[in-house]
């Protein structure tokens, strides 16, 4: 008879342990987070997010009862990511950051000037008696906030007065973490670079310095990584058969200089892209490089990878050659000139070098003009889409303060450079596939189902959108997409419209493998153009001579870390993007501080139960509170982002032309507050 188990006692099973899942908090300026882990994203109110940063590696336990319903957050429209709340925080993104200090005795207070950061920093008055109200400093993190304490710190520097411009574009770099410097062996390295054309000519490569090429870049472009040249088949005697015209599409051949795992390479593979600030630029390459023997300048001979594509006279294509070469580019062209040159102005002549033919040069853009027609011709009957949108540039006087925006479309000339790239690219990657090599691929996979789906209740409020075209987006049919984008255009919510659907599509990504470029319309698809500013693209060139030379086990041998290196390229791409993006809003802010008190005419960008965003022409973009709209109640309808007024009716939905005044500017918040007129 077996042992009786004693009453009130519990048996000795081991209780499974607790798992939580683990990923990186993103932070919006409202304050609530969003944690991608491996069980999906999920969305973590700020009353639950307990101390934790933007960018701090935390683990998150699901709230199980939200899972299946949205619900509404703090002010937020409704979520449809299942909820969860931060148990624990594993790694700080940041010991230290920026803010400005504020008196509030016993303690100065920091306030973090990147709107991601929700925590304020207290300090005592006691350790820095000399930091003046409203300075910008770096303080150090002693304690981090907790759900029952604020974050304690220690100020480590005073950066400047707030006022600074130049202060503006530092901080931004600070909380992106963005590497400024390179290591000593990396710049005496790219010092001791040189051309030796001789030597490339011993090595194999193409001597075609007698070709007529030149460049398209903006006007303030200091590197040149990638040229054209135009010919017609009557001076292409050993062409193939059927051939009209030769596009060639020189890229500056990055990897003659910096070889896998060299200095230069370690500091690039840090970086993996350049990134470009209205004030500077932060280069991926030391600018002995990036600005000298790789730049593709005028009248110097450079080593280059070069794309010859043989088209008939419809300009399809017939073959491609690629091959290393040695060239000369005869002509350096910024994109207003080209333009100018394309629209038949006069005034260009007397700009060309020495030697450099008008005529020739004339006929040659006129050629290359209509290969890029054909190409978006091409691209279109694919599904390409083609976004019609705009870039404001904020360019600086010689103080370097914010003068005027620059609000920059599409050309001629823009659209001239960026087929040919897209072409190159394209071909590029498709070759390595045949070949049976790997390659860097950019693939960019169809927007998610309800990112589109969401989209229908807006443009049902537009006359132009019918049930047809409805039924057609809704499985995000890209001809449909671009029947929007053809009804839309030269309408007031144009840019609007376009915008809207650019946001909806899938972020593109470097990949292993192949999954096809949805955007463009592409079976396949790499970065092949832009070695001096990309990490990808000085990839692809590796792996391209790796094929010209037959050395399949070198290229199979290396497949781990590409596979590595593209997905950081991703995330760092990301990053430049976004630091970007945070010094173009912040100049502009602090151009609009003049304006303050100005009318203008706006269109309506965004819709939220707290306001209403407006864009002026100028593409600054603020908040109009809705507090300012008076004392009716408005309602917010997140389906048709739209706010309705409960007396009065009023309406106000996105595309809609308001006149605003402006309130407020903050440049240090990158943050415009306008009032309606």
């Amino acid at each position: 008879m077996g042992r009786k188990r004693p009453r009130g006692r519990r048996s000795p099973t081991r209780g499974k342990p607790r798992t939580h899942l683990r990923g990186v908090m993103e932070t919006d300026p409202r304050g609530h987070g969003f944690v991608k882990t491996s069980a999906g994203e999920y969305f973590i109110p700020r009353s639950r997010i307990s101390g934790a940063f933007d960018g701090d590696v935390v683990e998150i336990a699901p709230d199980r009862s939200s899972h299946g319903r949205p619900r509404s957050h703090e002010g937020r429209r409704k979520s449809d990511k299942p909820e969860a709340r931060v148990v624990e925080v594993v790694e700080r993104a940041h010991a230290s950051l920026i803010g400005r200090f504020e008196v509030a005795e016993p303690f100065g207070v920091v306030v973090p000037l990147d709107p991601r950061l929700r925590h304020d920093v207290f300090t005592r008055l006691s350790d820095a008696p000399d930091v003046p109200d409203g300075a910008i400093v770096r303080v150090r993190i002693t304690e981090f906030p907790t759900r029952r304490s604020a974050a304690f710190g220690v100020v480590e520097e005073v950066i400047g007065d707030a006022e600074d411009t130049t202060l503006l574009i530092e901080q931004i770099i600070a909380s992106r973490k963005l590497p400024t410097s390179f290591s000593e062996e990396a710049l005496a390295q790219a010092e001791t670079a040189a051309v030796d054309g001789e030597a490339a000519r011993r090595e194999g490569y193409r001597d075609i310095r007698d070709r007529f090429i030149f460049t398209i870049d903006p006007v303030d472009a200091r590197d040149f990584d990638d040229a054209l040249s135009v010919d017609g088949v009557e001076s292409l005697p050993d062409a193939p058969a059927g051939t009209a015209v030769r596009l060639g599409v020189h890229i500056a051949d990055v990897s003659a200089y910096v070889m896998p795992g060299d200095a230069i390479d370690l500091d690039a593979r840090e970086r993996t892209t350049s990134v470009y600030l209205p004030d500077r630029v932060i280069p991926m390459i030391p600018e002995a490089l990036s600005c000298g023997v790789c730049s593709l300048q005028p009248g110097e001979d450079r080593r280059c990878l070069t794309v010859d594509l043989y088209l008939d006279e419809r300009f399809n294509l017939i073959s491609s050659d690629i091959y290393p070469a040695l060239m000369r580019s005869r002509v350096r062209l910024d994109y207003g000139q080209a333009d100018r040159i394309l629209e038949g102005e006069s005034g260009e002549e007397e700009k060309l070098p020495a030697g450099a033919s008008f005529a020739e040069l004339e006929r040659k853009l006129a050629l290359a003009d209509k290969i890029a027609c054909a190409r978006t011709r091409v691209r279109t009957r694919t599904g390409g889409l083609g976004f019609n949108t705009r870039e404001a540039k904020v360019l600086l006087d010689e103080r370097g303060e914010p003068e005027r925006i620059d609000v920059r479309v599409k050309t001629r000339a823009t659209t001239l450079i960026e087929e040919a790239m897209i072409f190159a690219n394209e071909t590029v990657a498709a070759w390595l596939e045949q070949a049976g090599f790997p390659c860097a691929f950019r693939d960019h996979e169809p927007p998610p189902a309800d990112a589109i789906s969401g989209l229908l209740p807006i443009f049902q409020e537009f006359s132009w959108f019918d049930r047809d075209l409805s039924r057609r987006l809704a499985v995000a049919d890209p001809y449909a997409i671009q029947e929007v984008l053809r009804r839309v255009e030269g309408r007031k919510e144009e840019y609007l419209i376009s915008t809207l659907l650019l946001r909806a599509q899938a972020r593109a990504r470097y990949s292993l493998e192949n999954l096809g470029h949805y955007g463009l319309g592409l079976d396949a698809y790499c970065h092949f153009t832009s070695p001096i500013r990309r990490y990808p693209d000085l990839m692809v060139h590796r792996l391209v001579k790796l094929a010209l030379a037959r050395k399949e086990r070198e290229a199979a041998r290396g497949k781990d870390d590409l596979r590595t290196m593209c997905e950081r390229c991703s995330e760092r791409e990301r990053i430049a993007e976004a630091a970007s993006m945070d010094a173009n809003k912040a100049l502009i802010c602090r151009l609009m501080e003049r304006e303050i008190g100005s009318v203008f005419q706006s269109t309506i960008s965004g819709v939220t139960s707290y306001g209403f965003y407006v864009e002026l022409e100028n593409c600054a973009e603020g908040l109009v509170p809705i507090r300012s709209l008076g004392q009716e109640y408005f309602v917010f309808d997140p389906i048709r982002m739209t706010l309705t007024g409960s007396d009065t009716n009023t309406r106000y939905r996105l595309g809609d032309e308001v006149s605003v005044r402006l309130q407020a500017s903050d440049a240090l918040l990158r943050r415009l507050t306008f009032a309606l007129a």
